[in-house]
């Protein structure tokens, strides 16, 4: 499934169209719910894994958890929290 963030294939954060990477926002356990409902993002290597600061950094806390806000609030245009919290479990807002 196409991401529910993005139409085109640019990093998420600045836009660069080389060397991109999918990254599935609700990883582990949810990695399957992620692609199954489009909560991913194209990420550049360095906004992925290329950096501290990368979403897959040492201090990429908050790209990771910006972007599972995202992710819940576009899918709540549409469905509501229940409906996203038995999907992840979770709320991010």
């Amino acid at each position: 499934m196409k991401s529910i963030l993005q139409e085109e294939k640019a990093c998420y954060v600045c836009g660069r169209t080389e060397g991109l990477q999918e990254h599935h926002c609700f990883p582990g356990k949810n990695r399957k719910t992620s692609e199954a409902n489009g909560f991913k993002v194209w990420l550049c290597l360095a906004h992925h894994t290329g950096s501290n600061r990368a979403v897959h950094g040492k201090d990429g806390g908050l790209l990771a958890l910006t972007l599972k806000k995202h992710c819940q609030m576009e899918f709540e245009k549409t469905h509501t929290r229940a409906e996203f919290m038995a999907l992840i479990g979770r709320n991010y807002l």
